[in-house]
């Protein structure tokens, strides 16, 4: 009997992120040494990475070495097969650099969109070079690569049309997917990298379709045997189902991700197609973990963390119930973590208003504030435009912060 072909779906590594000035190079380096690990161990044949590889358009040097070096190690490993799928964080130039020599080690780039769909199709074979299966590999897709904007269209519009377009790709490569199958039943596996319908996002998710869509709905998606999506940081079914799935980043990117378990699925597909998923836990390699309450309980929480740590790391947010000056209670706090690793990154609490009112939202500071934020706070404290003015305004800072974003 033929060995079942084992496929591993990864996404969002993100290399390259500094959180709150704290890098993140040991985590991803620990992370990529154990998927290489589980690649022996699983005899994994083919890996897809589907989408942001990098965590900006202009990666830092070691987080292009990690890449690479991960690269040349999986040619050592029973994978015969990587696919890398560009997100939305990535640069399309930055990815097509070795575009190329890659090829000639069966590592397929897909940074952005071809005219000929032909091109994102993968084949995946065997050990004998048989099909064994067939990967839509498609990347973030922009809006401009799926639309044509017209003149006067409005937000609906947009939306619609932005929709419409993604819906269209996907059923495209499909039916030319199909196609190559002849009269072979091939499973078929897509990529993709958006927010679908129904799914939880967290605080690190960056919008993607600024102004317009939200969310893709999954049922627009033709019938694929599998979908391995990337962008939500959170492993995740979309709309309960076993197939199209996302299985979140390999490290918590923010303080909310912290009590998430970490995945890589791992799929396989029987002789009927039949799939089955098992989801792989991925270790932790930098405690993470929010502590909230007032002053006392938190002063006693970090005490016990301390103890239960033993001198190992650990990087703390506190949610402080009560009202403080920060500048007061930060050098406190930091008395109750001295002569250990535990580094207080993000202390918050209600603030106070000048006529001494307590208020229920946290504190702003710039690490937690999106250009959007500071814009509207700029819009807010002009006493000289109407509603329709600052209406207008933010459509167009959104479509200008839209096309920035996707420029790379």
């Amino acid at each position: 009997m033929d060995k079942l072909m084992k496929i591993l779906h990864t996404s969002d590594w993100h290399l390259g992120q500094y959180f709150m000035m704290k890098t993140r190079e040991s985590e991803h380096l620990h992370f990529l040494n154990w998927l290489i690990e589980v690649v022996n161990k699983q005899q994994i044949d083919a890996l897809i990475v589907a989408g942001d590889i990098f965590d900006s358009a202009s990666p830092p040097s070691y987080a292009r070495k990690l890449y690479s070096d991960f690269i040349v190690r999986l040619q050592k490993s029973s994978c015969r097969q990587l696919i890398i799928m560009a997100g939305n964080h990535d640069s399309i130039a930055v990815l097509n650099e070795n575009k190329d020599l890659l090829k000639a080690l069966d590592v397929s780039v897909l940074a952005g969109l071809s005219d000929d769909l032909n091109e994102h199709i993968i084949e995946l074979k065997d050990d004998r070079q048989n099909t064994q299966a067939l990967v839509c590999a498609l990347p973030f897709l922009r809006a401009a690569d799926v639309m044509r904007s017209v003149q006067g269209s409005s937000a609906a519009d947009k939306q619609i049309s932005l929709q419409q377009g993604i819906a269209d790709t996907y059923q495209s490569i499909f039916e030319l997917a199909n196609a190559q199958c002849h009269e072979k039943a091939l499973p078929i596996i897509a990529t993709g990298h958006l927010t679908a319908v129904g799914c939880s996002v967290s605080d690190s998710v960056r919008e993607i379709y600024i102004g317009t869509l939200t969310a893709f709905p999954a049922v627009l998606f033709p019938a694929f045997n599998y979908i391995a999506l990337g962008h939500l940081h959170r492993a995740q079914k979309v709309q309960k189902t076993d197939h199209i799935r996302y299985c979140g980043s390999p490290i918590a990117l923010s303080f909310d991700e912290t009590r998430q378990q970490k995945n890589i699925n791992i799929i396989e597909f029987d002789t009927n197609n039949a799939l089955t998923v098992n989801e792989t836990v991925i270790p932790v390699f930098q405690r993470m973990q929010v502590i909230s309450g007032d002053l006392e309980s938190v002063i006693e929480q970090l005490q016990e963390l301390k103890k239960e740590l033993a001198g190992e790391s650990a990087w703390i947010e506190v949610k402080l119930k009560q009202a403080f000056y920060l500048s007061d209670v930060h050098a406190l706090l930091n008395e109750q973590v001295q002569e250990s690793q535990i580094e207080i990154l993000k202390i918050s609490s209600p603030t106070i208003n000048e006529k001494n009112q307590y208020q229920a939202a946290d504190k702003s500071t710039l690490d937690n504030l999106t250009p959007a934020d500071l814009f509207q706070h700029r819009l807010q404290i002009e006493d000289s435009y109407s509603d329709q003015q600052r209406e207008q305004l933010t459509k167009l800072f959104a479509e200008v912060c839209s096309e920035v974003e996707h420029k790379s």
